[in-house]
């Protein structure tokens, strides 16, 4: 069984985010972490090959992700967690490109793999847009079992069932491999990469991919070939001082104003 899992490199979640002069989110201002609710999708993958046999059943784990030459810090986490190679999407001309075209260039590489499982988690911490994975499923014309707080997969059967968390419940799914699973953070505990693991990882393959590769033309990538683009923005206001009240015996009708004010009584 081929395991393929997307993953990103996202600005750190607390660090401050701001906009380039292009209108384009500067990631070169915060610190790159690998995104973390992909963490549970690398982590139910390895789970998923240790409940199967191993890599000495023949299972393996390929990470998939597309952005500068710095995203290999991100994969490299992920095959420090047990992972054993990488795709990295990497070309000059895909900076700006949207959720529409990350997608087509996602599916793209994904052809290039035929993986049974493809794994990825609900959304990226810089974007929060959680579409990507559906976009998959109608490029890739696959299953998607959105949601997953639990996932069963039989080799032999060659079928998937998953537990969809909703608001009004679970729901039971199933699905012929191959398919497309999104992962919920409720489904496990990312492991820590061990120091064994993170040697390891510097000797593991990352192969890299153009867009000569997947036969897409720079023109219909980046800004160029961006379907949404940022008009303008503005930069959030200064926070300002806080209310202080002195109690000299009416601090607490003061308080009850303060909050009748703000609408939270």
């Amino acid at each position: 069984m081929k395991i393929l899992v997307c993953v990103k490199q996202v600005p750190d979640s607390w660090a401050e985010k701001k906009l380039t002069p292009a209108k384009v989110l500067d990631r070169e201002s915060a610190d790159a972490v690998l995104n973390d609710l992909d963490e549970y999708a690398v982590e139910e993958a390895l789970r998923i090959v240790e409940a199967n046999g191993g890599a000495e059943a023949g299972h393996t784990i390929t990470l998939l992700s597309m952005g500068p030459e710095r995203a290999q810090e991100a994969l490299r986490k992920g095959l420090s967690m047990g992972a054993d190679n990488a795709l990295h999407v990497k070309d000059d001309a895909l900076a700006g490109s949207d959720a529409l075209t990350t997608s087509r260039i996602l599916a793209e590489a994904i052809k290039r793999e035929n993986p049974d499982l493809i794994l990825t988690g609900t959304e990226s911490t810089d974007a929060r847009m959680s579409v990507i994975p559906a976009m998959l499923s109608e490029r890739l014309d696959l299953p998607h079992l959105s949601f997953a707080g639990e996932v069963h997969v039989d080799v032999n059967a060659r079928t998937i069932k998953s537990k969809r968390m909703t608001d009004e419940g679970v729901e039971a799914m199933e699905s012929p491999m191959p398919a497309i699973v999104t992962v919920i953070e409720k489904i496990n505990e990312p492991r820590y990469p061990s120091f064994k693991g993170i040697m390891a990882a510097k000797k593991k393959s990352i192969s890299e991919l153009s867009l000569a590769d997947l036969g897409v033309a720079p023109s219909e990538v980046g800004s160029s070939g961006a379907w949404s683009a940022v008009n303008d923005f503005a930069l959030a206001p200064a926070r300002g001082a806080g209310v202080k009240v002195t109690d000299d015996g009416n601090g607490g009708g003061a308080l009850v104003e303060f909050l009748a004010e703000k609408r939270l009584i």
